[in-house]
């Protein structure tokens, strides 16, 4: 065993490659949800708080579908979990067309719904699917470098969103069409990934998790108290909770980024939807930045400066400055970006047996987003900059999980 662990293992790269690929699709997905808040505010006559729904329909999935997800995953393995979420995935992208037709906000709620299904289900098997293709004290690293390609996705969202949804400003149908032809052509993208998962051979996994390591003495490989029951373990508890805030956190800023660009810094709404792709963009580089910094700093560190770092941007988007603010609101995802994946690595510590299904659990935490929009909608409708007080204490709590309450007790 050496000091220093691989990144991953040759026999890995491939199946690697594509479980990334899907962190690149669920983020390509996510953040068009957040183009359809503003779109369907124009189209079908939303309020912010109305529009917020959206929101709660995927990300109100995932309280749903995670735990099923888990046991499915638990039950038959990786990659039947990833072609049973992809499906799902695809379903809800091919009821665009009757929602469309029908002209019906609730309508793209149940498509939403299902799509979001099929999020939850992938990011409950893709999680400890990477995590499993190397040694666990790279873990870290490897969610952080596959989150990384989430946040490509989520560049390219708003981008493709923006060309498809607000090049033109035709009647309502027309608009609906657009929407239509957008979400059956990703359908059929994650119906081919989907098939191309069926011919991919995976090798034999041990769970790193369960693996014992006596050779190094700071490996955390071991299940150090077997006979615990999965709510026992302290950390796994605070890193539920953690991601919780989290995604509430990301689902309200990212959700009013647009009403805040058009409101409070008076851009045109393509003009705010092509600053959204920027606004991702810091995504990615905040995670390619804490991917590096994460050889020299502790990850539970990294997480708490993150955290602080956002507690003091979001004072700054408050105020509503213009273009400081503004700035400020960019950095916003920066800070953001390692968030994720390190508390999802950080909670699955030492679990041993446990691992799916905390994976599942976790994953739930995402409902936070389901409800947070709806919350800061309502203060949106009248001040959408002092919206952003709210966030403030979903870092708080991130914080206090990062430096204090992510240690494994023995």
């Amino acid at each position: 065993m050496t000091n220093k662990p691989a990144f991953t293992e040759k026999k890995f790269i491939i199946p690697l490659i594509f479980v990334t690929s899907l962190f690149l699709m669920w983020g390509l997905l996510l953040s068009m949800s957040d183009v359809l808040n503003k779109h369907f505010q124009n189209v079908l006559n939303l309020s912010k708080s109305q529009s917020g729904l959206i929101q709660l329909s995927v990300f109100g999935a995932y309280f749903i579908m995670s735990i099923p997800a888990g046991y499915f995953l638990k039950k038959f393995g990786y990659k039947p979990g990833v072609i049973l979420g992809l499906i799902l995935f695809a379903t809800g992208t091919f009821l665009f067309v009757p929602a469309a037709n029908a002209a019906s906000f609730n309508f793209f709620r149940i498509a939403l719904f299902i799509l979001g299904c099929g999020m939850a289900t992938l990011e409950t098997v893709a999680h400890p699917f990477a995590a499993a293709l190397g040694d666990q004290r790279t873990s870290d690293q490897r969610l952080n470098f596959s989150q990384s390609f989430n946040a490509v996705g989520t560049i390219i969202g708003p981008a493709i969103g923006s060309y498809f949804l607000f090049r033109s400003t035709t009647e309502h149908s027309t608009d609906l069409t657009s929407v239509k032809t957008l979400y059956v052509g990703i359908g059929c993208v994650i119906l081919l990934i989907a098939v191309a998962f069926l011919f991919l051979k995976i090798p034999v996994l041990t769970e790193p998790h369960t693996e014992v390591a006596a050779a190094d003495p700071d490996a955390v490989n071991v299940d150090t108290a077997p006979t615990k029951k999965l709510y026992q373990h302290r950390h796994f508890v605070w890193a539920v909770i953690a991601q919780f805030f989290n995604v509430a956190a990301q689902g309200g800023t990212w959700a009013f980024f647009i009403n805040y660009g058009h409101d409070v810094m008076k851009l045109s709404s393509q003009t705010a939807v092509n600053y959204m792709s920027i606004f991702m963009a810091m995504m990615a580089a905040g995670r390619i930045v804490g991917t590096y910094l994460m050889r020299f700093i502790a990850p539970n560190k990294l997480l708490a400066i993150f955290a602080l770092g956002n507690v003091l941007m979001c004072l700054i988007v408050a105020q509503g400055l213009g273009w400081p603010s503004y700035i400020a609101l960019m950095m916003v995802n920066f800070f953001f970006s390692i968030m994720f994946p390190t508390i999802f690595s950080l909670g699955l510590k030492n679990l041993g047996s446990h691992t799916q299904q905390a994976s599942s659990f976790i994953s739930m935490g995402v409902v936070g987003g389901a409800f947070f929009p709806l919350i800061m909608g309502q203060i949106a409708n009248h001040d959408v900059a002092k919206a952003y007080y709210l966030p403030i204490i979903c870092y708080l709590v991130i914080f206090l999980f990062a430096s204090r309450f992510y240690k494994v007790k023995h």
